[in-house]
């Protein structure tokens, strides 16, 4: 880009050609031209002046810069010509930040970053029409990001001098497959379609990325085609060959494509260092980042307190402004004082001196005289009032503030809140509350555009004090009498009026200010400024506070000129106005910001006519911004051929604290030249001021605020603790002692001491004055020249590790990123939020409804970019929302707190975000280095010498019975249902209900008999079966099923139960049916199940609906108990299908110790609300009650959807004493029955009858859930103890379970980061990172329980940590596979201690959990032993070397937001990829991707991944209820969810 600047200083240009150029360089920076259009104006204007350049011609030569996304800089040798002094040095010109970012770009090679996917319904906008070349079919999001056609081909070639950074990775071929769910096919580059011939380039390095491993494309396939977008679900056309799994599945899918390149993104080295960290045995500490030993230090001396001149004394000031107002009120009348102007710029009206004496006098009496309330003064002098005025009404204002004043009371001037619930409004009722305001001022006109309520009063805003509301236009005023005068005399230390200020918190405060400071504050401006008598001024501020208040309602009063106030209502219609009124009223002076130079310089084109030469003075109100500079050199630049003389731009710095605390002067009020510095930004961040060589990319270019106030003295102090004076070259805050300064915050005694009452000290702790000083929280310093300069605001500063980041430089790097075309200009919210002890920066922009997809990520990815490379810092979160949807503060601008509060909350709605905690969070625990382990014999001397017992727990002891009938008569389940047949043939076993709650069907022992011996002989006539053949079961749940069951086992047959695949999802469910019936072959099955089959590939099939009644010839009777009786298939948790195989010995073995330890016998009632497939479900179902003789109560978890209440009415209705049911019913209950328990209890539900009602589960006790079910239905009369869990997996379906004696469940709190390092450590409830866990039901009859190492096999002491063995006579006895897996066998169901008791053999249950010997005692007498289940070892995520389990971090997902309705974590290839239900609108996903990411790095300290977004119902569940995470990971990656979005983190 330095073409741009040697020619320009080599030939001084005429000033109508400099004015061009600004011209254009405004068009381009707000996007109104195309960087080539304006290569080629540009070239067209400097044609003449510029020399040519080592003969290239001048036309190419401004061809350099392309409109790629790094601009590349062609050096020119510089000229060592001294510069013209005409022109302004050429460095401050405005574009030095914006070219400082481009260069910086350049220097980068672009990122890849994965683009987030987003289904098609979220964009808020789409722009395809406007970008789809005519040959595409354009269905997809691919081609909406399509530049318009012809423009990549029209630059020539010599212009590309760098191609576009996406084709590098076009060449590598990382266009992976993709099923249309709506997102660009390529991870973030354009389609290869319009980049097709650029592959030409010599220079593209194939190199520079990491090959993408994923993809199946050979390396340089050039050329694609662009791919045809399909209806959703069906596979694209692949541009290569791809290979293709049976199942029609790409292989290499393109999420996983997309995760292959974050993976690439993420090697890359992170720019600081990982400190040495050091762990505490407990804690995970987070690092503590050790100071950098090359980081700049101040080295100046110390800075001496800088002393402004004195106040002049020679000049006669009034007494106070009072005073003034009297004196010019009767002795000018007709001077004007004040013109207001409507939205067109007409003059509405002109207040004259005189009308605003008699006015407030007026106002002044009516307050203090006529408005009473029950006979008493409404208001007393020193009371507070509101003032409530629209910007369009200063006069209405003027006298109403006056009028306060005379009459003694306390103006508040407020903003007009226009909705109950503005931004920030809220806050200024706490305000008004504190200051106990009870009347609010308005005019007619306000008054009546205030929302009402229903009685037609104003209503009242949220968080707002009761007021009463005083109409301030004339005839509601009353004229005082001739002879009362208004008592105000000088009145010193009182309070004028109150100011307010919004922190950065988004609290308002109000600034209190004194009679003397309001006129010390008017004395000092008139000076600063050379205000005299009758000059005109005109304001576009907000005269209601600030710089507007003080310039233009005090200070004018007090000199008797003529104010001309611009609404911004004016300024947002026409730019320009205030210029034009500065020409028609030929003001002196002017007071604006920086933003109105910057919109006039956009209107003024064809505006020839006017002229600034009147101006002596124009006040920029916030000259301490950082991109004031530009606008003002920008403004001077096009204004100076107007008759603008560059002396006459006054920038000046205030704050609210403070008033005005520095301004510039002009030189004929003996001020000294204006000064720039360019400053390093790496020395700022750590407060350290170095002036910078121009090369240098990242500089800060300030100018002075100018000299101190008259009568003031400056000093800058440390910004954190003491406040000790900074050196020479330290950034610190500016402070002021002065009397113009506010007196405190109103209210508010501890922060008014810290702020407005402090006593600087030099490094030796002595004070530099007697008189307190009064921090303005601004940072900066003071320069040659005793000048002020302004690098930030405390508000603004933001501390990442040990730097400061102010949040206007990033805003304005943000806002040099080109093309802006994005993004609108003023509207980017720069903030930082606290995740993990470190401030994390967030920036939010609103994006142009016409930016696609495409350009907005490429706009975000280098707005990142440049960022880091300026700043050398990353930013955590950048979001892109729908234009006009931030909130607004009163006059523009972007409410910053709301914005940031609404972030939090997740009330943003983003339609574009980009997250970077991979490169952010530096200050991560150490990740954990597995210890050599300590052998198990030491551990069990460790624990013998700490007292600690091996944690080792049993159920109560089986009788031995063996000997006696009983045992022998029930050791064969067909025996006991013969036996039953025969004594009590009558005994009703089973009542099965349907949804309506009526009895469908019924089974006494003898019909059981009879239906399965009919079964029996079907299957040796029909299917010619044998014994010890397996027979798969299809069948719904019912008493068919229990039937069929039995009649297997008459005739020797091994019986499968199958749950029959689901009519509505045939696809997911047919398969696992399918995967059984295969490993078994023969198969019984009922009408229901066989309309969904193709008869063909399966095994015979028989139906038993209608089967010949025959009596089979003879029972079978198994050789011996350990015969085979049954196969248990279910699938776990992690989507393996197992099938465990079950003796006929640990049947009954089963049965009976669910006998005992439930008390079942033959009068009882149990409901069961449970699948009867597999597990304890299918052995409660099928088996129990033909074993114990009781009654069962069938209720068909299926039912429930169509009447949620079934069970519990069940339950109620045969008055069941013990219940089963499983999480997903328990959770319909919840859910669905939460409003209904007063129906129900109408309809005499009751509850009081259950003893005990068991959750069936194979994972931790879902304790919230519990605890909520309890409490719903405590109304219903269910006992508060009675709910309580089992805990059964696939080596042994009942380890614990409830029951109805012995001791309640207990809860322990547990340190989560303690388990996360398998290690149990009890914490206190509610103290920080605990987590409850509940006892999960006591311990069967019969079964031991011991804790095993996980790794070693040696047992544990008591609390602690490692894998439930079991050892009880219904253990299964294997794993049922087609394929011999011997040694997963043996682990599995025979394993041994490797120290202790080496004896006994023990099945490993996969899961890890803990004993702990409590206080409570058994039946037995003994103390109880309390076994907690934590979780699935298979399921544990290993992270960081650290062991977490899914549901923790799952727990606290749900937590982050109410619309988050359930959620699933699952890593793949390190990365933790958590896929979220939204239960709410689409548009709002995004805002769960911050919070996702929040959650999880503040309590588990892990860094998310991958955020993906569902609709409810896609995470996979089984019918236990528990999550399929590996089903759901593979249908992630298998690119099958059709995600509403998903978000890389970077």
């Amino acid at each position: 880009m330095a073409d741009r600047e040697c020619p320009l200083e080599a030939v001084p240009l005429p000033a109508e050609v400099r004015e061009s150029l600004a011209e254009l360089e405004l068009e381009l920076s707000e996007g109104d031209i195309t960087q080539k259009g304006y290569e080629k104006k540009r070239a067209k204007l400097l044609a003449r002046y510029i020399p040519l350049i080592q003969g290239v011609d001048p036309s190419l030569q401004a061809e350099n810069r392309i409109p790629g996304p790094s601009q590349t800089m062609t050096t020119v040798p510089k000229q060592q010509k001294p510069r013209p002094t005409n022109s302004r040095d050429e460095r401050f010109r405005s574009d030095v930040h914006t070219e400082a970012v481009q260069a910086a770009l350049a220097k980068y090679k672009e990122r890849k970053m994965p683009m987030p996917s987003k289904r098609r319904s979220v964009l808020v906008h789409s722009s395809v029409e406007t970008y789809t070349p005519p040959d595409t079919s354009s269905a997809s999001e691919d081609e909406g990001s399509l530049r318009r056609p012809g423009r990549l081909a029209s630059t020539s070639l010599q212009s590309h001098s760098n191609v576009e950074p996406w084709l590098d990775r076009v060449i590598q071929g990382s266009s992976t497959s993709s099923s249309a769910s709506s997102t660009s096919s390529h991870p973030g580059g354009r389609p290869a379609a319009t980049l097709a011939g650029s592959a030409a380039h010599a220079h593209i390095d194939l190199h520079s990325a990491p090959p993408d491993v994923t993809t199946g494309l050979v390396e340089h396939s050039h050329c694609e085609r662009p791919q045809l977008a399909s209806v959703r679900g069906v596979p694209r056309g692949y541009s290569g060959s791809i290979l293709e799994t049976a199942g029609g599945v790409p292989v290499n899918s393109r999420v996983s494509s997309k995760i292959q390149q974050l993976l690439n993104t993420l090697k890359r080295p992170k720019r600081p260092p990982l400190k040495e960290f050091f762990v505490d045995d407990f804690e995970e500490l987070l690092e503590v980042q050790q100071p950098d030993p090359n980081q700049p230090k101040p080295e100046g001396s110390q800075m001496v307190v800088l002393k402004g001149e004195p106040l002049a004394l020679g000049t006669p000031w009034p007494p106070s402004l009072l005073a003034a107002l009297q004196r010019w009120g009767t002795t000018q009348p007709k001077a004007p004082c004040l013109t207001a102007l409507d939205t067109t710029g007409k003059a509405v009206y002109t207040l004259t001196y005189g009308k605003l004496w008699s006015r407030s006098l007026k106002l002044a009496y009516t307050l203090l005289n006529k408005l009473t309330s029950k006979n008493e003064p409404l208001l007393k002098p020193g009371d507070r009032v509101a003032l409530v005025f629209p910007n369009s009404d200063p006069v209405m204002f003027m006298v109403a503030f006056y009028g306060c004043l005379l009459a003694e009371l306390v103006p508040v001037p407020i903003e007009v809140p226009l909705t109950r619930k503005d931004a920030g409004s809220q806050q200024v009722g706490f305000l008004l509350g504190s200051c106990g305001v009870t009347l609010a001022l308005t005019t007619d006109a306000c008054q009546k555009g205030l929302p009402k309520a229903q009685t037609g009063e104003v209503a009242t805003f949220k968080g707002w004090p009761p007021l009463a509301w005083l109409v301030v236009d004339g005839k509601h005023l009353t004229k005082p009498p001739k002879d009362w005068h208004p008592l105000a005399q000088d009145m010193g230390a009182e309070t004028a009026y109150i100011e307010y200020k919004t922190s950065k918190e988004g609290s308002t405060v109000g600034v209190t200010v004194s009679h003397a400071s309001l006129l010390a504050q008017c004395r000092a401006l008139t000076q600063a400024c050379g205000y005299s008598e009758a000059e005109t001024l005109t304001n576009v501020l907000d005269f209601k506070r600030d710089a507007g208040l003080w310039h233009g309602v005090l200070t004018s009063v007090m000199n008797r000129m003529h104010v001309i106030s611009i609404p911004y209502a004016l300024m947002k219609v026409n730019p320009l106005s205030w210029i034009q009124k500065v020409c028609s009223y030929k003001a002196r002076a002017a007071l604006v910001k920086s933003r109105d130079m910057h919109w006039s310089l956009l209107a003024q084109r064809g505006q020839r006519d006017v002229s600034l030469s009147s101006l002596r003075m124009l006040i920029v109100a916030d000259g301490a911004n950082p991109w004031s500079i530009s606008s003002c050199d920008a403004f001077l630049n096009v204004f100076q051929s107007r008759g603008l003389r560059p002396e006459v731009i006054c920038p000046c710095a205030s704050s609210p604290e403070a008033l005005t605390v520095a301004i510039r002067r002009p030189p004929d009020l003996g001020g000294p030249p204006p000064r720039k510095a360019v400053l390093s930004m790496n020395g700022l961040s750590y407060g350290v001021i170095r002036v910078d060589t121009e090369e240098k990319l990242s500089v800060l270019t300030v100018q002075d605020v100018g000299q101190v106030m008259p009568g003031a003295n400056v000093c800058v102090v440390k910004v954190e603790g003491t406040p000790y004076l900074c050196k020479t070259d330290e950034v610190g805050e500016i402070c002021v002692n002065s009397s113009a300064t506010g007196a405190g915050y109103y209210g508010l005694l501890g922060i008014t001491k810290n702020i407005f009452e402090t006593i600087p000290v030099t490094a030796g702790g002595v004070p530099v004055s007697d008189g307190p000083f009064t921090r303005t929280g601004l940072l900066g310093f003071v320069g040659p020249d005793n000048l002020v300069f302004v690098v930030g605001k405390l508000d603004g500063l933001m501390v990442v590790g040990v730097r400061r980041h102010n949040a206007d430089d990033i805003v304005a790097t943000a806002l040099a990123v080109e093309p802006m075309k994005f993004v609108y200009r003023g509207r980017i919210a720069v903030f930082s939020v606290t995740v993990l002890h470190d401030d994390r920066i967030v920036l939010v922009a609103e994006q142009r409804p016409d930016a696609s997809e495409e350009d907005s990520f490429q706009w975000m990815s280098r707005v990142l970019q440049a960022i880091d490379s300026i700043h050398q810092v990353g930013v955590y979160c950048l979001a892109l929302v729908p234009a006009n949807t931030l909130p607004k503060a009163p006059l523009g601008g972007i409410h910053i707190s709301e914005t940031k509060q609404r972030f939090l909350e997740g009330m943003l709605h983003p339609c574009n975000v980009l997250m970077c905690p991979h490169t952010c969070v530096t200050n991560l625990p150490k990740p954990r280095q597995k210890q050599p382990e300590v052998g198990p014999a030491s551990m069990i001397v460790g624990n013998l010498v700490a007292g600690k017992r091996i944690a080792q727990a049993s159920g109560r002891e089986l009788a031995h019975l063996e000997d006696s009938d009983q045992a022998r008569k029930f050791l064969f389940l067909p025996d006991v249902l013969q036996w039953r047949a025969h004594t009590t043939p009558d005994h009703p076993l089973f009542l099965l209900l349907n949804a309506k709650g009526t009895v469908t069907s019924t089974a006494t022992c003898i019909q059981l008999h009879k239906k399965a011996e009919r079964v029996a002989a079907a299957l040796m006539e029909k299917a010619r079966v044998s014994a010890g053949d397996h027979v798969a079961l299809v069948y719904p749940p019912g008493v068919d099923l229990i039937a069929a069951f039995y009649g297997c086992l008459y005739c020797g047959c091994v019986p499968v139960t199958v749950r029959p695949p689901h009519p509505q999802n045939l696809a997911t469910t047919l398969p696992t049916v399918k995967m059984i019936v295969e490993a078994i072959m023969r198969l019984l099955k009922s009408k229901e199940a066989a309309a969904a089959v193709d008869v063909r590939t399966w095994p015979t099939i028989l139906d038993t609906d209608d089967i010949p009644k025959k009596k089979v010839a003879s029972i079978f009777r198994p050789p011996s108990p350990d015969v085979l009786a049954y196969l248990d298939f279910s699938v776990s948790t992690t989507g393996i299908l197992a099938g465990v195989k079950m003796s006929h010995a640990a049947t009954s073995a089963l049965c009976r110790s669910i006998k005992l330890q439930c008390e079942l016998y033959p009068s009882r009632q149990i409901a069961i609300c449970l699948d009867p497939y597999c597990g304890l479900g299918f052995a409660l179902w099928c088996l129990c009650s033909v074993y114990s003789g009781h009654q069962s109560v069938l209720v068909p978890p299926l039912e429930l959807e169509s009447n949620v209440s079934l069970w519990l009415s069940a339950v109620s209705q045969y008055k069941a004493r013990v219940t089963f049911c499983s999480y997903s019913v328990m959770e319909m209950c919840t859910k669905g029955l939460g409003a209904q328990t007063g129906v129900l209890r109408m309809k005499g539900v009751n509850l009081s009858c259950v003893r005990t009602c068991m959750v069936v589960a194979e994972e931790r006790p879902r304790i919230a859930l519990t605890q909520s079910f309890s409490k719903l239905f405590k109304d219903l009369g269910l006992p508060a103890r009675a709910v309580s869990t089992t805990f059964g997996c696939r080596v042994n379906v009942a380890i614990c379970l409830q029951g109805t004696a012995g001791p309640d469940p207990t809860t322990v709190y547990v340190d989560m980061r303690a388990l996360r390092h398998d290690r149990v450590r009890l914490v206190e409830r509610g103290s920080p990172h605990s987590l409850p866990l509940t006892e999960s039901g006591k311990i069967l009859p019969g079964v031991k329980v011991i804790i095993a190492h996980t790794e070693t096999k040696g047992p544990l002491g008591d609390s602690h940590l490692g894998e439930i063995w079991v050892s009880s006579p219904h253990n299964a006895t294997g794993y049922y596979t087609v394929y011999g897996e011997e040694s997963l066998h043996a682990d599995h169901f025979s394993a041994r201690l490797s120290f202790g008791d080496t004896q006994t053999i023990w099945a490993r249950t996969g899961y890890l959990g803990f004993l702990r010997r409590t206080e409570l005692t058994d039946a037995s007498g003994e103390r109880h032993d309390a076994l907690y289940v934590v979780g699935s070892l298979d399921e544990t995520l290993e992270l960081r070397g650290m062991r977490y389990h899914p549901i923790d971090i799952e727990t606290s997902v749900i937590r982050a937001h109410r619309s988050i309705a359930e959620c699933a974590v699952f890593t793949w290839t390190n990365l933790l990829v958590v896929v979220v239900e939204l239960d709410g609108l689409e548009q709002d996903a995004l805002d769960l991707v911050a919070l996702v990411t929040n959650v999880v790095l503040e309590e588990h300290h892990l860094v998310v991944g991958v955020v993906v977004i569902v609709d409810p119902g896609v995470i996979p569940i089984n019918s236990r209820g528990e999550k399929q995470r590996m089903h759901l990971r593979d249908g992630f990656l298998a690119d099958q969810l059709d995600p509403i979005y998903v978000a890389y983190n970077m």
